[in-house]
């Protein structure tokens, strides 16, 4: 195995662990443990601990006391983070050497380096900006595609696609694909802006099928935590549209993941796909709703980001596997189209 490979596949385990750890400082709210970035209270490795340490961050942040554990739990995010922004670095360098990019074209790498660097940047401004949703959600989106182009970057070229595959299947796993992202796009408005337990019962919400909400001021991107647009406390009725958006979000995802799942069971070369979205869809569905009836409690929070890491990645790799029409079989198949539309204008002529 080359040393680029190997990389790869580290790189991309801990992304997994870095999706991990930022789901917990989110939700154990220790997003501002460290008040500045990116070091934590001035300090580059560590926390201030010691009686001195203390006293000198106190002076030099004032009105944001140390809270060891909170700031213990940013530091070890950012070192991770750190570690796999230094990993994708050496990929990004080896893929630009001559004997490898006779083999496989550099842009990906590229590209994931430019987006970590954008990552950091949402990281520092997570905190400069004290939890704006917009950049939490952004900061979110940027771990997951991170993870999902190191994917890309890991199955690029490993193994062979089968080739029973129906025409149905690609367009379905890109749609499964799209609804994926978009359900975790949603699931990060929720989180960043605590709506997770807006709605306390399920399948209703406050004992109701539509309950009172206020869409507007619910999905106003530019705003402060807590607040609308205009500066005023976000009301119960905000937070229960984006809670309830999210669950909407949750029925289609089930509905296309289910519906591409059902088409792979019944193609024998594709069926472990198929029982592997399944599995990963209920069990996803179902650490959300226990969320909800057991009050998210810290461990099912953090296993239904990862829930959602898994799924993505799943479908990503799905696509990446399908096989693609080649060139000339997509000109053959135009040609028999074709072929049977003049056969059908002339019986129609004749008749």
């Amino acid at each position: 195995m080359s040393l680029r490979r190997l990389l790869i596949l580290a790189a991309t385990c801990l992304a997994f662990g870095v999706v991990a750890l930022g789901a917990y400082v989110r939700l154990s709210d220790a997003g501002l443990g460290c008040p500045d970035w990116p070091g934590c209270y001035g300090h580059l490795v560590g926390v201030p601990a010691q009686a001195h340490e203390q006293s000198a961050a106190a002076l030099a942040f004032p009105g944001k006391p140390v809270e060891t554990a909170k700031a213990w739990k940013e530091m070890v995010h950012r070192y991770f983070a750190g570690t796999l922004g230094l990993l994708i670095l050496a990929i990004c360098i080896l893929s630009w050497r001559t004997a490898v990019r006779r083999a496989a074209s550099p842009v990906l790498p590229t590209a994931l380096l430019g987006i970590v660097g954008f990552q950091a940047l949402l990281g520092m401004w997570t905190v400069t900006l004290l939890l704006k949703p917009m950049v939490v959600t952004a900061h979110l989106l940027g771990g997951m595609t991170t993870l999902a182009l190191l994917v890309w970057l890991a199955l690029d070229g490993a193994g062979t696609r089968a080739r029973d595959a129906a025409g149905v299947l690609r367009p379905l796993a890109l749609l499964a694909l799209v609804a994926v992202a978009g359900q975790i796009a949603l699931g990060g408005w929720v989180s960043s802006n605590y709506a997770a337990l807006a709605c306390p019962d399920f399948p209703t919400c406050h004992g109701v099928w539509r309950p009172d909400m206020d869409f507007a001021a619910a999905f106003t991107l530019h705003r402060e935590l807590g607040y609308t647009a205009a500066g005023t406390l976000l009301s119960h009725e905000a937070l229960t549209a984006i809670h309830w958006v999210h669950r909407l979000g949750a029925a289609a995802v089930a509905l296309i993941v289910g519906g591409l799942a059902a088409a792979l069971l019944v193609r024998p070369a594709w069926r472990r796909w198929g029982v592997l979205l399944l599995a990963l869809l209920a069990l996803q569905i179902g650490l959300g709703i226990a969320n909800v009836l057991l009050s998210l409690p810290l461990p099912l929070a953090v296993a239904h980001n990862l829930g959602a890491a898994a799924l993505l990645t799943a479908t990503l790799a799905l696509n990446l596997r399908l096989p693609r029409p080649s060139p000339g079989q997509a000109g053959e198949k135009l040609a028999v189209n074709a072929a049977k539309a003049a056969v059908a204008h002339d019986q129609n002529v004749i008749a």
